[in-house]
């Protein structure tokens, strides 16, 4: 790395109950983000506080409408989705233009079941300075409806592919493109969908090239892989200025 990082050094926030890591950002290039699920409510505001504090933003996942209901009360200008269960404070911007976002990263889906996960990695993208694509609703049982968007997949750094059921579609964007695809099984489905295990088996076991597997509905996950990849096709770095 460019930088000397001694892991001896004191580079967290001691909060007691939790040890917030303020110098990740310089490391790797993102934020800390939070993980909002099964958080006590004063320990999340507290941890809110804190990141605001660093950065003057924050991003958290998987937060209930209550928890963004308790934040918002310290933080009026949160923004909640409740379909990706997003919970961010965005940085207020330099100029009144809107901060550009960089490169294309596309975001595909099977089924509209499937949104949930794929707005938490297109949020995720977005948060991180990516610009996405969403190609939503685009399963294999009607093939004609991908193929209707495949420039648009061609034009991307790298794919998202999103689906549950039997997780057929990132074989079949893999044999299209000449893009890396990051495979997110989802838990949408019938009976041996099993939870999303039968669309994680099927993924990890594709016959077609430049596939990669992250874990089952890891939107954020996906999101923050091909924010990577997006920036070295940009950049050729993956750390920010």
């Amino acid at each position: 790395m460019a930088d000397d990082i001694k892991m001896s050094d004191r580079t967290f926030e001691e909060m007691g109950f939790a040890k917030l890591d303020t110098d990740r950002k310089r490391r790797t290039g993102f934020a800390e983000v939070v993980f909002c699920e099964r958080k006590s409510d004063e320990y999340l505001i507290e941890i809110y506080k804190k990141l605001y504090e660093k950065d003057g933003c924050v991003f958290g996942t998987r937060a209930s409408e209550h928890q963004a209901d308790l934040i918002k009360e310290v933080f009026p200008q949160v923004e909640y989705d409740p379909v990706s269960r997003i919970l961010q404070i965005k940085k207020e911007p330099i100029s009144s233009a809107e901060p550009t976002l960089i490169g294309n990263i596309a975001v595909c889906t099977a089924g509209t079941a499937d949104l949930f996960v794929a707005e938490e990695a297109a949020k995720t993208a977005e948060y991180f300075g990516s610009k996405v694509t969403r190609i939503y609703d685009v399963g294999v049982s009607g093939l004609h409806r991908l193929l209707s968007r495949v420039d648009d997949i061609n034009a991307s750094n790298v794919v998202i592919a999103i689906a549950g059921m039997e997780g057929a579609l990132a074989s079949v964007i893999g044999g299209l493109t000449d893009k890396p695809v990051i495979a997110v099984p989802t838990s949408v489905g019938y009976g041996v969908n099993l939870g999303g295990i039968s669309a994680l088996l099927t993924m990890i076991n594709s016959c077609a090239n430049g596939i990669a597997v992250v874990n089952i509905d890891n939107g954020y996950g996906a999101g923050y892989m091909a924010t990577q990849i997006n920036r070295l096709a940009v950049t050729g770095k993956v750390k920010e200025d």
